[in-house]
């Protein structure tokens, strides 16, 4: 009897070291298009623990792993290969760095020595990509493979969250390896300076009429957790921008005046007209520029953050409290002794909220065909139960989304409002179901938007991702059209041709829906939601009453 050889161990390559390091790290899913520059890396991932997800196109695969990181607070991981394949990326990147959401991205690159000749899928990565990202940088020896990786996680998962990108070059992945995987390791920031919050607090307790404004930060659930806290007890008119969605529960709803985006035209811009004192947490600029609220206005502004303003003519705060938010605030409310919220606030308030119900009363009531947005909301209000998540695409529909529809769970009603991005609903919706895989995922889009990111249907039904998409149907880029009609009194480039989402979720191998009047939406979403796999629904909408959305109040709104 022959004695069994035992298999010849073979040295470690720098794609050991990277796949390893993912591993250390807890990472489950890995997204992406493979390609020769990249396929050592590919290679290795067959025998470890994590999931290759091969997608339709790279940009959708770090839309995925974008949705991931804003989802866990871990960055999602994107692969592709050299040239096109990583250029495919650029949207995916530039989104989740402007919006805060963790994301490393790998991209194949030919061989060290050969990166400055003109060869097949030859670029400079990096430099393409260093302005949108946090963090990029290459691989260009072997003893540098770890410290590169784990440059970019604490980059993209450090501070307010972003994206981060590591190009690897052929030759260095499949030589040996000269350096060991590196251990990751976490940091916590503290809370504010003292004396920050003592001058913090002084200034807060002598405001008459102070207002809470919340970022995008603040729908991180640990900082939720503590604004709760922090406004349960100090008692003052809260806003919100759009990504700021779910941080107030419902308990504290009678306080929260509403959403703030795009155009100064709402009721909680009224709010913020009114203070004297605005209290930012988690604020960035992307979503609502100063300009919009704060343009020559003679008013405090209290900066709480993990990272310092960005300064500029009309957001100069008198004081910074940088650290933790939720132990900032913490330490913030114990230094506070101010009275209950004043009158003018509660009159306000009490307004907003007479006008909101009566709104969504009206809405309710809708019944014309096409079907008009408030009724979709309505009927979607009704069904976002905790046990669901949204993922909004971008176009005016959106901004119903955005204004009308109420979340009271962090990081329930995921929407795109720095780069605004088409076609990250339903990519967004795949890492929903990997992420929350007990829960109920609605992704809407306009049928502009859904041609985006259609094609990465075929990956939620080879996934079995339980999911189901909505596209509201016009027949035009209307949010772009209503926008023209303002600046020039007519429209251009903003009408295509229809698409039959009955047919295209057939072609895929999901189920297709449609919603063709106002008393089938509850009972087609039910349907569609005890639906095994990716579900399409298709509805008609009424947008003549669009431009309601687009009333300036102040100059500078529509851009």
């Amino acid at each position: 009897m022959k004695a069994q050889l035992r298999p010849v161990r073979q040295p470690m390559t720098g794609s050991d070291v990277v796949v390893q390091m993912l591993e250390a790290r807890g990472t489950k899913y890995i997204f992406g298009v493979p390609g020769a520059k990249i396929d050592k890396v590919f290679d290795t991932l067959v025998d470890s623990t994590i999931q290759t997800v091969v997608c339709r196109h790279e940009q959708n695969a770090a839309f995925i792993a974008g949705g991931i990181g804003r989802m866990t607070g871990k960055a999602g991981v994107a692969i592709a290969t050299s040239g096109p394949g990583v250029s495919n990326l650029t949207t995916g990147l530039a989104t989740a760095h402007s919006e805060g959401d963790p994301l490393v991205a790998l991209g194949g690159a030919v061989a060290v020595a050969d990166r400055l000749k003109s060869l097949h899928q030859t670029m400079d990565s990096v430099s393409m990509l260093k302005p949108i990202t946090k963090y990029a940088a290459e691989v260009d020896s072997p003893a540098a493979t770890a410290e590169v990786l784990a440059a970019a996680f604490r980059a993209a998962e450090s501070d307010r969250a972003g994206s981060a990108f590591v190009s690897l070059p052929i030759d260095v992945m499949m030589g040996g390896a000269e350096c060991k995987p590196i251990a990751f390791s976490s940091s916590e920031y503290g809370r504010a300076a003292e004396a920050s919050l003592r001058e913090a607090a002084r200034l807060i307790n002598s405001a008459k009429t102070p207002v809470v404004f919340l970022g995008l930060m603040a729908s991180k659930p640990k900082a939720t957790d503590a604004i709760r806290g922090f406004v349960n007890e100090c008692s003052m008119p809260v806003v919100g921008t759009f990504q700021a969605a779910g941080a107030i529960s419902q308990q504290l709803f009678p306080l929260f005046a509403g959403r703030v985006g795009q155009i100064a035209n709402q009721p909680a811009d009224d709010v913020l007209d009114t203070a004297d004192l605005v209290l930012t947490i988690g604020y960035d600029p992307v979503e609502y520029w100063p300009t919009l609220w704060n343009k020559n206005r003679d008013r405090t502004i209290v900066h709480i953050d993990v990272v310092p303003a960005e300064v500029e003519n009309d957001y100069i705060p008198a004081i910074e409290l940088i650290g933790s938010i939720e132990e900032t605030l913490s330490a913030l409310m114990l230094l506070l002794h101010r009275p209950s919220i004043d009158n003018s606030s509660k009159v306000l308030l009490s307004r907003i909220a007479h006008d909101r119900e009566q709104m969504r009363a009206e809405a309710a009531n809708l019944s014309g065909v096409p079907i008009h947005p408030l009724r979709l909301i309505a009927e979607l209000q009704d069904i976002l139960t905790p046990d669901v998540t949204v993922c909004s695409d971008m176009g005016s529909f959106s901004i119903y989304l955005a204004r009308y529809l109420y979340s009271f769970r962090a990081r329930q009603f995921l929407i795109s409002n720095g780069q605004q991005t088409l076609g990250i609903a339903l990519p967004w919706a795949i890492a929903a179901t990997l992420v929350r895989p007990q829960e109920k995922v609605l992704s809407i889009s306009g049928d502009g938007g859904f041609l985006f990111s259609a094609n990465e249907l075929e990956t939620a039904v080879r996934l079995k991702s339980h999911l189901v998409h909505m596209i509201w149907i016009d027949g035009t880029y209307d949010m772009v059209a209503e926008q023209e009609r303002i600046k020039y009194n007519r429209v251009s480039g903003v009408d295509f041709g229809p698409v039959d989402p009955v047919k295209y979720a057939e072609a895929f191998g999901a189920t297709g829906l449609r919603i063709d009047h106002p008393d089938q939406i509850t009972p087609t979403l039910r349907k569609a939601f005890d639906t095994p796999g990716p579900v399409l629904i298709g509805v008609h909408v009424d947008y003549g009453q669009n431009v309601k959305l687009f009333e300036q109040v102040y100059e500078g709104s529509i851009l």
